[in-house]
């Protein structure tokens, strides 16, 4: 990994890239990444539990599918500990191209994966395997995607800058369930078990190309070409993290957790509850969905600019409080059978989210300085989603299959929000925070003979940084 990384190395004198041009990097990038995820999400809930786990009950088959799904979000936090830390050492660019790759390779290899009733056990094992790789790649993309946005554009426009890769997420999701949604209606039931499920796996391989073409066509983030100059890059930033800003990581972990739940509660279990409990047809959960991620494609940025306006913990409180209340709106409004009410409950549910997910890759970034923000809010992102999403539609099926209602997922959902209003209030306002240094409160004083590269305080170099930083933007 290593070599792999240093081969592909930081450019000598990298030309400077427009901003927008960074964006649209990154936004292409995220969403071909999400798009890889999302796919095995919606599959799970829809084919795997009866090519994988034929042998039991469908609503334990789908259980056994979403504990093959978790597997991703356990895998998350790894790749961002292990991209973090080349992320930080080497830049943020050249990781995002072995992230890419790592995710495309994994999502089409799925595509060809023998089923149970072909190699028996092996099928789900190796499905597994597959899966953790999936999350091993997004676990690094995400930081490297945020941070290249947060850290080339003007301060002023942060919260809207770092929002677009967040948009990657409904692109992703408006990929992954159109595609299927297209699949199964061009197919049979039949036909679409038996290779149409396929297709979308195996698209990712074409999909990967561009990605990467796009990729290096970008220039290295302005701020780490800067702290690479000044020598002032972690040797460990992972230790250095713990070390150091182990409240900023526990704050990023509760900030994010309910917004994962809700999100995943949202737009995936939302197909296990309409399909398995309503009965009714899969096209009513994948359109609602598809609709409501087209919608978010234009609430995310339009949150994160907001944020920039009023600050980020107004914006994301109004969020979570919103989401928690409508949970329960949601839920009575999938219970209708109405087609046009269920794609309104998914609609509105989105734009409760978006208000939480627009600000929220710039609230956990800024918590962090250039040194270490690649791994510090990589591991508080990922690490939320062991127990946010990984959980989420498992807990929820549980939850339905033993109380047999709604309430049950909805007290579970509004739970998990709860800790993300109380994290939210607790962390400090960042929209105003200086990238280049820590706030006074965070700083070490440097000890006799420690040097920056060792992990010390940013000291003068992060005061020059600031102000080549302040001049660049004047």
């Amino acid at each position: 990994m290593s070599n792999t990384l240093e081969n592909l190395g930081p450019s000598p004198a990298p030309k400077v890239s427009s901003v927008r041009r960074v964006i649209a990097a990154s936004l292409v990038g995220t969403s071909l990444e999400w798009y890889d995820f999302f796919i095995y999400g919606t599959a799970a809930a829809l084919v795997f539990n009866k090519l994988f786990f034929p042998d039991f009950d469908p609503l334990v088959g789908t259980l056994l599918a979403f504990a093959t799904f978790a597997v991703g979000f356990i895998s998350r936090p790894l790749g961002g500990i292990i991209f973090g830390h080349y992320g930080d050492r080497l830049g943020r660019k050249n990781v995002l191209v072995v992230t890419l790759l790592l995710m495309g390779l994994a999502t089409f290899a799925i595509g060809l994966l023998p089923t149970y009733g072909t190699i028996g056990a092996w099928a789900p094992a190796l499905l597994v395997i597959l899966r953790f790789l999936q999350g091993l790649g997004l676990g690094g993309e995400w930081g490297g995607a945020v941070l290249m946005t947060l850290e080339s554009g003007d301060p002023e426009r942060r919260g809207l800058n770092a929002s677009w890769p967040q948009v990657g997420v409904p692109v992703g999701l408006l990929l992954a369930n159109g595609i299927l949604s297209l699949m199964g209606g061009a197919t049979s039931e039949s036909a679409f078990l038996s290779w149409g499920w396929r297709i979308p796996f195996l698209l990712s391989g074409l999909l990967v190309i561009v990605g990467l073409v796009i990729r290096l066509t970008i220039a290295e983030s302005p701020l780490f070409a800067e702290t690479e100059d000044s020598g002032d890059k972690a040797r460990m930033p992972i230790v250095e993290v713990f070390r150091r800003y182990p409240k900023q990581v526990a704050l990023a972990i509760g900030a994010r957790v309910g917004v994962d739940v809700a999100f995943y509660t949202f737009v995936l279990f939302i197909t296990t509850y309409v399909t398995t409990y309503l009965d009714l047809p899969k096209s009513y959960a994948l359109n609602a969905v598809l609709i409501a991620a087209a919608c978010q494609v234009a609430f995310i940025p339009i949150f994160g600019h907001l944020s920039d306006l009023y600050g980020r913990r107004p914006v994301y409180l109004f969020g979570a409080v919103a989401a928690a209340v409508w949970v329960f709106v949601f839920f009575r409004l999938l219970d209708t059978g109405n087609l046009a009410l269920i794609i309104l409950a998914a609609i509105v549910a989105l734009f409760f989210h978006a208000a939480m997910y627009g600000p929220q890759a710039a609230f956990i970034s800024e918590m962090f300085p250039t040194r270490v923000r690649y791994t510090g809010a990589s591991m508080g992102y990922q690490l939320a989603g062991i127990v946010g999403g990984a959980l989420a539609p498992i807990i929820s099926t549980w939850l339905l299959d033993t109380y047999d209602s709604s309430l049950a997922v909805c007290a579970y959902v509004v739970g998990m929000l709860a800790i993300t209003v109380v994290c939210v209030l607790l962390a400090p306002e960042t929209s105003k925070a200086d990238l280049n240094d820590d706030p006074p409160e965070q700083r070490e004083p440097v000890e006799s003979g420690e040097s920056a590269e060792s992990g010390g305080s940013t000291g003068s170099t992060g005061s020059a940084a600031k102000g080549r930083h302040a001049s660049r933007h004047a």
